[in-house]
């Protein structure tokens, strides 16, 4: 006798390698070949490729979706993953900044993943702030290419807050692969 279930069962839409996202030929992360030569673009490479991640697992959603809570308590969701992820960028200038900090994108701490609401205004916003924020951290840090040069009032390296930012994705990036499974049972890289 079969159970119902709520749980979707899980799928991937690779037909080369099962255990995959998508096939190696439709993945924008492709890395075939020799890799970056040296320390920060090796760094900057697989910032990249976690940003294409999470919008991979994000990828074809709805909106209720991606504002779909995970387990009680938690508040954790793929939009609210998004909406942290634009926070922490703003908060990484913030970090290498002399100056007065820039305001919290979305208010009050946790409002990230609290205010993440099934709407698709919120979604459009959500991925609007993201690539703003991704662009005004990247044009920043553009300017200080020696990644042990220290910035900011409490002289961070830029090396501590690159590495710092792969970590933040890749972190997420596991999040979103248990979200995403949760929601439609995809997996994969």
């Amino acid at each position: 006798m079969e159970h119902m279930s709520d749980q979707p069962a899980r799928w991937t839409q690779a037909t080369v390698y099962p255990d995959m996202w998508v096939d190696p030929d439709d993945d924008p992360r492709n890395s075939e070949g020799p890799g970056p030569d040296g320390e920060l673009p090796t760094l900057q490479g697989f910032l990249t490729d976690y940003r294409h991640t999470l919008r991979m697992k994000c990828e074809g959603l709805d909106a209720e979706q991606l504002a779909r809570r995970s387990v009680p308590p938690s508040t954790m969701s793929l939009l609210g993953l998004v909406r942290h992820l634009a926070e922490a960028e703003r908060d990484w200038r913030n970090w290498i900044s002399d100056g007065d900090p820039l305001p919290k994108l979305y208010g009050k701490r946790d409002a990230d993943f609290d205010d993440a609401v099934a709407e698709q205004a919120a979604v459009d916003a959500a991925y609007a702030d993201l690539a703003r924020e991704q662009a005004a951290t990247d044009a920043a840090l553009a300017a200080h290419p020696d990644l042990g040069e220290r910035l900011g009032k409490d002289g961070i390296a830029v090396r501590e807050l690159m590495v710092h930012r792969v970590e933040e994705y890749a972190r997420h990036c596991g999040h979103a692969d248990l979200l995403r499974e949760c929601i439609d049972g995809r997996v994969g890289q």
